[in-house]
């Protein structure tokens, strides 16, 4: 499925409808591969000596999820060799994605994989500790730097990620920097994020930019280890000051500290009206995402509503809230949503940062019923 403003994401599943695993490892000129490794030899010819190029592959987990569907969170329980099989295979596509990736002149792989914060630390210890440890062996080995690059409220699988020994972890706004920071300098590791992408980069201006910031590294122990960077993909139509903005208050912090000093933002004031959730005609689901045309784990997190409320016909009603709007940012704090993704009956929050099971969320939806 193609965005008119941001990348490409999985809309179809090959494997939804059966346990076959895949035996094909694509070459560096199927699909996009050559395009994009393509721009890498460019960009190394013209820069390669003074910037570091920092190349990105779908992460085992993900990729494994954009092949399986929804359905792999619940072989996870029902059938876990399967899921194991299955993340054998996509290691390899990723190990060999990853070789194309340094062979053209790539100085950091960054394996993407933010369903990594769906699932819980247990499930991390069972199914990705061997995977990804060997995939970030094998970056290490290929004479590349890594980075375990994770969406959405990950926090609790902090630790378990540096246990398979990447270079580098980089988080979005759904984790508090400071607290993953205290975790990632006890393994040496340096940590990436996490200026919020839609409410400050995209609708704020240069000095919510600067303070966000300026805020963010004031909230650490220590810079050492770090960088400053945006949470994920970046809106196409984030303002180039605002960028500008963030690379000053990193690079000249204490003049832009004093800049800001005395600036408040404005935010955003909600002018709309939330739903009358005691009298409503039928159950509401409401899916707060960063936005699912472009996020895995907001993808998947939609598809789990839309499937479990088509249990029930046009007797449920599903609404997705985005992100990336002014109106749908201030509702979040209307709301009072912390997370994203997040999945409220009602009202209620049910979901947070959690794809729920078809059958699980379907027994939540006849609660209110």
């Amino acid at each position: 499925m193609w965005s008119e403003n941001g990348p490409p994401t999985v809309a179809s599943h090959p494997l939804a409808d059966t346990a076959d695993i895949p035996e094909v490892i694509p070459g560096p000129e199927d699909g996009r591969l050559g395009m994009e490794l393509e721009a890498i030899r460019r960009m190394h010819a013209a820069v390669g000596d003074t910037t570091a190029l920092y190349g990105l592959i779908c992460g085992p987990f993900t990729l494994a999820s954009h092949l399986r569907g929804t359905n792999l969170f619940m072989d996870m329980i029902l059938d876990p060799e399967y899921v194991r099989a299955l993340l054998s295979y996509t290691n390899k596509v990723a190990q060999t994605i990853a070789g194309y990736m340094v062979e053209a002149g790539a100085d950091i792989v960054a394996v993407v994989d933010p369903l990594i914060s769906q699932i819980s630390a247990d499930h991390f210890g069972e199914f990705m500790d061997e995977p990804f440890t060997d995939l970030f062996a094998a970056i290490r080995e290929a004479g590349a730097f890594s980075s375990f690059f994770v969406c959405g409220n990950a926090s609790q699988n902090i630790e378990p990620m540096c246990r398979t020994r990447p270079d580098s972890i980089s988080v979005d706004e759904n984790v508090n920097l400071a607290s993953a920071k205290k975790i990632t300098d006890r393994y040496n590791i340096t940590i990436g994020g996490n200026i919020p992408l839609t409410s400050v980069m995209l609708f704020g201006n240069q000095q919510d930019n600067m303070k966000a910031t300026v805020d963010l590294i004031d909230s650490l122990d220590t810079t050492d280890h770090l960088i400053i960077a945006p949470g994920c993909d970046m809106p196409f139509d984030i303002p180039i000051e605002n960028a500008i903005a963030i690379e000053q208050a990193v690079h000249e912090t204490d003049t832009v500290r004093e800049m800001i000093k005395n600036y408040e933002s404005v935010g955003l004031e909600f002018t709309g009206e939330l739903p009358d959730y005691a009298n409503l005609a039928k159950p509401l689901i409401e899916v707060f995402t960063l936005d699912s045309a472009t996020c895995a784990a907001c993808t998947y997190m939609l598809a789990s509503a839309v499937d479990a409320a088509g249990h029930f016909g046009d007797n449920v009603e599903v609404v997705e809230y985005k992100y990336t709007s002014p109106e749908n940012i201030a509702r979040c704090g209307a709301m009072g949503v912390k997370q994203l993704p997040s999945i409220y009956i009602n009202g209620e929050l049910k979901y947070s940062s959690l794809i729920p099971g078809r059958d699980e969320l379907i027994e939540k939806i006849k609660e209110v019923m």
